[in-house]
């Protein structure tokens, strides 16, 4: 194997960022848009909220997104999905896609004994099998290019079984997407490609139940030991690094932005 190039990469920066779940105004998605857009980055905005969208595209050009496109998606349907790249592939003016970050999902707080096989499954067709229908889609244009970054947002969790809001089902949809990636890093190793998941908790959004505010916001805190809740710029500024320029020398891994609610 000849010897990479780490100036090479340099051109992530040039090629467009898919961001998915962008469309919420306080969610993850929105806020990793914004942070990426105050770092110049070309965007394709993907959700199925289409009026959320044209808001986020508007947010992300004035945070200054050279070229921002939108597309509506659901994750959960690989024609969709193919559907939506496909627009963003033939979108004149977008660079070609160098990152994918994969931000939509739903909680799920249900009990394991009053969950349904129905609701189990849809949670995990959302969480885990919308990450593999985007990453299969992104990934041979990657390799064409000979770089590319996946990353996908998975849940502390995954790591701790749940209980800080979801349980069961979400622990082990967010358990499958650090498994998919860890495996796809192993896969695709030297081409240029890396991955990588940010495990959150305790971030200022509103799908824990809804905003937290009150009572529900002091009950978060406390539980978190830094002493606060974090936030999506916080959060934008981990992702921006991982499909970055320099973000190329790490796949595999899981990063924890959880205010110290979980060690190690």
């Amino acid at each position: 194997m000849s010897e990479r190039s780490a100036a090479d990469e340099a051109r992530i920066e040039r090629l467009t960022c898919v961001i998915t779940g962008a469309a919420s105004e306080r969610g993850i998605g929105r806020g990793v848009a914004l942070t990426l857009a105050r770092h110049g980055r070309p965007l394709a905005l993907l959700d199925l909220d289409e009026d959320g969208l044209v808001t986020a595209a508007e947010a992300a050009r004035a945070a200054g997104a050279p070229h921002v496109v939108t597309a509506r998606v659901d994750i959960a349907d690989e024609a969709s999905v193919d559907t939506a790249l496909t627009a963003v592939e033939q979108d004149e003016g977008a660079p070609a896609v160098g990152a994918l970050v994969s931000c939509a999902g739903i909680a799920n707080p249900t009990p394991f004994l009053e969950m349904t096989s129905a609701a189990f499954e849809r949670t995990l067709r959302i969480n885990t099998l919308g990450t593999f229908h985007l990453a299969r889609r992104v990934l041979p244009g990657m390799l064409d290019q000979g770089l590319g970054r996946i990353l996908a947002i998975g849940s502390t969790a995954a790591q701790d079984g749940g209980g800080n809001y979801s349980t069961s089902a979400y622990a082990a949809s967010k358990a499958g997407v650090e498994g998919l990636l860890r495996g796809l890093a192993k896969e695709t190793a030297g081409t240029g490609v890396t991955t990588a998941v940010i495990a959150p908790a305790n971030i200022d959004t509103d799908i824990m139940g809804g905003r937290l505010e009150g009572e529900r916001r002091e009950q978060f805190v406390a539980r978190t030991p830094v002493g606060r809740l974090g936030t999506t710029e916080e959060l934008g500024e981990l992702v921006a690094y991982l499909v970055g320029a320099h973000g190329g020398f790490t796949t595999g891994a899981t990063y924890n932005l959880n205010g110290g609610l979980r060690v190690g």
